[in-house]
């Protein structure tokens, strides 16, 4: 253990804090965090400890669903700068003119956006649950937003429903090409497919299963296949790789880097809690609207 993460761990105890890594983070941040896991999910969890500091590797709108489910907790972001662009390409004003034009159509709005827009939702979901979610609507039609290759990978479940979709996407994944997939698996023969719904639909179309990252490591460790290949962001291969010794993981294009996700480093943790800074908080108003959107989503029921 060298001195930094020697430090960590006892600035981590020294002021009774809890650290996050999403699972697109750096190896070397995965493996010292208390918690890895999806965005969301990760929320959830420290919400239920007694820490009372949430440090969130991750990414801003990441930390913003902290500070919405743990209002009493002081929630650090070690690198301020790491934001995501598919968050960022849907404004509160957007949407609300999206909405004016088809009033009364309830909107989804996937977890990767700002506390802001999700406050100007009606209910939120996540990449594992997008479906249950859209199916728990009454209505016939819907708002999207802002993903629209999560969306329209949802959209082929339920025919019966008319999807207005918000033209946002995530740029890595949006990076990941047919051609690319198609290579790997003509050097791969033997592997299965498998990517985030994030990606095109004509992406998706080829993976023998598409899911959540939560979704890929129960898949890849139940399943009897020996072979993957993986359509998401590099940093998840790290946990994959842990968690299955004896199967080989491929990454099915260089391109799936996320500039934002691979900003933190053991040094801005460690920053981070010697300074208890940045701190990320949402106002009140905002942080009540937005928790509202996230606890419908948090009341449909599962199987």
């Amino acid at each position: 253990m060298n001195d930094t993460v020697k430090e960590i761990k006892n600035l981590l105890k020294q002021h009774k804090a809890v650290l996050l890594a999403h699972n697109y983070m750096r190896d070397e941040v995965q493996e010292i965090a208390d918690i890895t896991g999806d965005s969301l999910a990760l929320s959830m969890e420290a919400a239920k400890t007694d820490a009372e500091v949430i440090v969130f590797c991750g990414v801003h709108f990441m930390a913003e669903s902290a500070a919405i489910l743990s209002p009493d907790k002081k929630v650090l972001l070690p690198r301020p700068d790491a934001g995501c662009p598919m968050a960022d390409m849907v404004t509160p004003e957007g949407l609300e003119e999206l909405k004016r034009r088809h009033p009364g159509v309830p909107v989804v709005t996937y977890v990767n956006s700002s506390a802001e827009v999700k406050a100007h939702s009606d209910i939120c979901c996540t990449s594992a649950n997008a479906l249950k979610v859209v199916k728990s609507l009454p209505e016939e039609e819907l708002i999207f937003v802002p993903d629209r290759n999560l969306g329209r990978y949802v959209a082929r479940f339920v025919p019966e429903k008319r999807f207005i979709f918000w033209e946002g996407y995530c740029p890595t994944h949006e990076r990941m090409t047919v051609e690319a997939v198609l290579r790997k698996k003509a050097e791969h023969p033997d592997a299965l497919f498998i990517c985030h719904p994030e990606c095109a639909p004509e992406v998706t179309a080829l993976a023998d299963h598409a899911c959540s990252t939560s979704g890929m490591y129960n898949y890849c460790r139940t399943s009897p296949a020996k072979k993957f290949i993986i359509g998401t962001e590099a940093g998840i291969l790290y946990k994959l790789r842990l968690e299955n010794p004896d199967k080989e993981f491929i990454l099915a294009s260089p391109a799936l880097l996320c500039p934002n996700m691979k900003l933190t480093s053991l040094e801005d943790v460690l920053h981070a809690l010697q300074t208890l800074s940045p701190v990320v908080s949402v106002p009140e108003d905002i942080r009540l609207r937005a928790r509202q959107a996230l606890d419908r989503m948090l009341a449909v029921p599962r199987d």
